[in-house]
């Protein structure tokens, strides 16, 4: 069952694949920053999350500028979906990622969160309690057709003291690719 607003987050210690950004292994605990962090579960693969790679990395900015951690999550199948192996998610870190992306090759913290979807969004306060989950806006293949912004309004609702107006979404995206 996917993690609900007001849920704690399940920790996790996971490799990361992106060794200019953050630790070989991360948990939960060492990834959420002053403010929180946004775990957002994505792959190399899916149309959904390579369409929205610009928007992704400048979220992770965005947040970075707010004292809010970001990471990114490979949950994927490695074996029947080979583009998502920790090789090909080093690959990917490689050309210019500026967050921690890190692999769950036992599908254990997608499981624990309920990740649904690529790209998915969890947004945590300090705590590591979610008060946002779902998608960064209404059009993660073309950014030009977006017209809200519901994850960039929850971290600037928190950032000014109050609750988000929308603290949960549907995921638009492809599914987790289990084994």
């Amino acid at each position: 069952m996917t993690l609900q607003v007001g849920d704690s987050a399940p920790d996790y210690s996971l490799k990361n694949s992106n060794s200019s950004e953050g630790e070989n292994v991360l948990s939960l605990s060492n990834s959420i920053d002053k403010n929180g962090c946004v775990v957002v579960f994505e792959c190399n693969h899916c149309p959904y999350v390579v369409a929205s790679v610009d928007r992704i990395n400048a979220m992770s900015e965005y947040c970075k500028d707010r004292e809010i951690g970001f990471v990114g999550i490979n949950s994927n199948d490695p074996v029947n979906y080979p583009a998502d192996d920790f090789e090909n998610m080093v690959k990917r870190a490689q050309k210019g990622m500026p967050y921690p992306y890190l692999h769950d090759p036992t599908q254990a913290t997608a499981t624990a969160w309920g990740a649904e979807r690529t790209p998915e969004f969890f947004f945590l306060d300090s705590k590591g309690i979610v008060v946002y989950h779902g998608r960064m806006d209404d059009s993660p293949r073309d950014p030009s057709q977006a017209t809200t912004s519901e994850l960039k309004d929850a971290i600037d609702a928190v950032i000014s003291g109050v609750s988000p107006s929308v603290a949960s979404t549907e995921s638009i995206g492809c599914s987790v690719k289990w084994k």
